[in-house]
Formats: structure tokens, sequence, C-alpha cells
């Protein structure tokens, strides 16, 4: 204020200097000529520059060593094996994912025995038997054929067969052999059994009639052989065609044969029969 009281003389300048002006100024890494300061917002920029100048002097000290190298070679001179321009960028390629890849499965197996104490998590499905690798050598067989699969001949593989796909299920006589809980199931397609659980009488491949929760459990169980790691897939049975015809084969409780509009009560017993679901291997 002091300005004020003298008119006639020039007011102070005032102190604009700020922080910023106090910091140390460098060369502006996009804008020749221009000065910037050091402070904590520009330090990437300034970083990013500096990578940039040591890159470029690294290159042109290279490509000064291939320039002498080339001049050696010329005069006739032994040279060395070439350099490679240590600022090319370095694609990872095919020989980079396989060392990934290979790096993941050793930490993968590692992980398993750790936690697990099996080295495959525990797994025991098909994918670890060396059969599901062995080529395929898928037979047709007949259904007399297949019949001679029953176990009966102990000399013999023992065949089991649902919805066409036969398999070899001799690691298993003690249930589809001669007195097994399952040996009606044995040199037979009997797929129908595997949904309704009518072992006895539904020792058929004839699906008609079954409904969309008894086609699920025929579903089940060939997925549960297809992935069982002892049972190995022989190929197909060649079935003659049904005659559309010929009655749909009755279910063994006869309540459950009954026309669906007839409301009938929950069967307490099924005669002479398991339930689907009691189909379980030991």
């Amino acid at each position: 204020m002091s300005w004020l009281l003298n008119p006639h003389g020039d007011p102070p300048v005032a102190n604009t200097t700020t922080k910023e002006d106090e910091e140390p100024k460098v060369a502006d890494p996009s804008i020749p000529g221009r000065k910037v300061s050091t402070k904590k917002a520009n330090q990437p920029f300034l970083a990013y520059k500096q990578f940039k100048e040591e890159q470029e002097a690294k290159h042109n000290a290279w490509a000064e060593r291939m320039k002498e190298r080339d001049e050696k070679i010329a005069r006739g001179e032994k040279v060395g094996r070439a350099e490679r321009d240590p600022t090319e960028e370095v694609e990872v390629g095919l020989k980079g994912v396989l060392k990934f890849i290979l790096y993941f499965a050793i930490f993968f197996i590692l992980a398993g025995k750790f936690f697990t104490g099996s080295f495959l998590w525990e797994y025991d499905g098909k994918w670890v038997q060396l059969k599901t690798y062995m080529p395929s050598d898928d037979r047709l067989l007949s259904e007399g054929l297949l019949a001679q699969h029953d176990g009966s001949n102990p000399d013999k593989p023992l065949y089991l067969a649902i919805d066409h796909d036969v398999y070899d299920v001799s690691a298993n006589r003690g249930t589809y052999g001669p007195g097994g809980s399952y040996h009606r199931m044995a040199g037979v397609d009997a797929a129908r059994s595997f949904a309704t659980g009518c072992f006895a009488t539904h020792r058929t491949h004839d699906l008609r009639g079954l409904n969309e929760q008894e086609m699920a459990g025929i579903a089940h169980w060939k997925e549960f052989f297809a992935n069982h790691k002892s049972y190995k897939r022989v190929g197909k049975v060649s079935h003659p065609p049904i005659d559309p015809s010929t009655p749909i084969p009755e279910h063994c409780n006869p309540l459950k044969s009954k026309p669906k509009e007839e409301p009938v009560a929950k069967p307490d017993v099924i005669v002479n029969e398991k339930p689907a679901s009691d189909h379980e291997e030991l």
C-alpha cells in the first residue's frame, strides 16, 4: 500500500515466483527449445525420453560394430557370429508359448501334489489312461456275437452294450459276470433296463415310450461307461429294425405300466425289480 502514499512513483512489483519456477529445468522431450520442470508429474515423460536416448545410443553403437564387422569381412578377416541388435523387440513366438505351457503344467502338477497329495488333483478318468490315446479298432458286432461275450466263457472278454455302444467290462466280472448282481446286462444291449430298472424284462435296446427323465438316465450311463477308466470301448452292435407295430415293452411294475391318465398311488414296493437309480457299481 506504500505506493498509494507515493502517487508519483512506480508501485512495487509483486513476487510472482512459484515453487515450480524454483525447480531445475530440463529440455522438453516433445517440444524442442522448451524447458520444463522436473516435478513428479513430468517424471514419466522424462524417464521415457532418457530410455529412448539410451536405446538410440545402444543401437548406434551396435550399428558401428556391424560396420566394422562388414569391413573385416571385406578384407577377408575371420569374424565371429553376427550380433543381434540389442534394441530389437523380441517376439514371444512358438518357442515362448511352448515354454510357458511347460512351466504352467509343472506348476499345476506340483500344486496338485501339494494340495491333494495327487499330481493330477485326484483325477482318475479316461484322459489319464493310456488306452484312451491308442488307435481305435471299433468293431461291428451282431447280436449273436455279442451274446457270446456274456461271461459264460471265461476265455472270452465280457461285453456290455448300451444304446448300440459296446464296452469291454472284463475288469468287473464280479458285477457283470455269472453270479454278479448285474449279469443280466452282459452280452446284450439292455439299454431300456438302465432307464427303467427292469433288469429281467427290459433286456432290450427298444427305447420307445420312455419319458424325458428315463432318457436322461440312459444318457448318464452312456457317459459313465464312455469315461470309465477300466472299461474299453469295443465298437457297436447291429440291431435289426424294430417293428413299429409291436407293442412297447411294459414296465415291470404293473402300476407304472398303466395309462398316464389314470392317477395311481405311488407304490411302496417295486415287484421283483430294482429302481433305475439302484444300478450302482460296488
